[in-house]
C-alpha cells in the first residue's frame, strides 16, 4: 500500500518562506505523477504543481515536465530528491490568500489531468500552512 506523509507546514508571516516535505514508500516500478494540492476553509481542493516520476528499485527519478497553477507565478517550485525519496514544495513571498492545508498526492497515470484531484489514487494527511 502506497503511503503519503507530508510535513513541513507552519505559521508564518506574509513575505516570508516555507519548504513542504511529502515521504513515499510502498510503490511499484513505473510511471507515476505526484501533486501538491491545497484547501483553504469553505473552498474546494486545488492543484498548485505535479511532476511526473519514474519508480525505479527504492527511488524515484525526476522527469522533465513540471506543471504549476497559473496562480502560482513563479512564487512555487516543485521538486524530487532522488537519494530521499520525497518530494517538496518551496513557497517563497506568501500571502494570507496562501493559508490552507496542503496535500501530497500520487496516481499511475501520466496522462490524465494533473490539476484533477479526482484522478489521483492516495492522499496524504495534509499539513497546515497559516500565512498571517
Amino acid at each position: 500500500q502506497v503511503q503519503l506523509v507530508e510535513s513541513g507546514g507552519a505559521p508564518v508571516q506574509a513575505g516570508g518562506s516555507l519548504r513542504l516535505s511529502c515521504s513515499a514508500s510502498g510503490y511499484t516500478k513505473g510511471n507515476w505523477c505526484m501533486g501538491w494540492f491545497r484547501q483553504a476553509p469553505g473552498q474546494e481542493r486545488e492543484g498548485i504543481a505535479a511532476i511526473f516520476l519514474e519508480r525505479e528499485g527504492d527511488n524515484f527519478s525526476g522527469m522533465p515536465r513540471k506543471y504549476y497553477a497559473d496562480w502560482v507565478k513563479g512564487r512555487f517550485t516543485i521538486s524530487q530528491d532522488e537519494a530521499k525519496n520525497s518530494l517538496y514544495l518551496q513557497m517563497n513571498n506568501l500571502i494570507p490568500d496562501d493559508t490552507g492545508m496542503y496535500y501530497c498526492a500520487a496516481k499511475r497515470s501520466w496522462s490524465t489531468p494533473w490539476y484533477e484531484a479526482a484522478r489521483y489514487d492516495y492522499w496524504g494527511q495534509g499539513t497546515q500552512v497559516t500565512v498571517s
